[in-house]
């Protein structure tokens, strides 16, 4: 399975495996990651799995849609490797991806 690491916005690391399949979200809300809130459950209707996606990662990620794209836009502070977690499909050709977790609760 492929390895996902979430860095949390008080600096812990979470390095979990992830089945393929499942989105980072997923990954995080199974193994109780802090600040990914996920209020739609991934529907892509709320921007509470809002993630910094590591530089080294941006471009092997699929691009977003509008829907994603327009769904940043309510999102805190959002910056231009922003992405919703619930949007990113885990696969093999993700093992190592490096997410930092936004700030989602306020």
């Amino acid at each position: 399975m492929p390895r996902i690491i979430y860095q949390t916005s008080d600096g812990s690391r979470h390095e979990v495996e992830v089945q393929n399949g499942y989105s980072v979200m997923e990954g995080a809300i199974n193994n109780n990651i802090d600040g990914i809130v996920a209020e739609c459950g991934g529907a892509c209707a709320c921007a509470t799995c809002h993630s910094y996606i590591d530089e080294a990662w941006v471009d092997k990620l699929a691009p977003m849609d509008d829907m994603e794209d327009s769904m940043l836009d309510a999102a805190f502070e959002r910056k231009a490797n922003s992405r919703l977690t619930c949007q990113i499909e885990v696969s093999d050709q993700l093992d190592g991806l490096v997410v930092h977790v936004a700030e989602n609760e306020y």
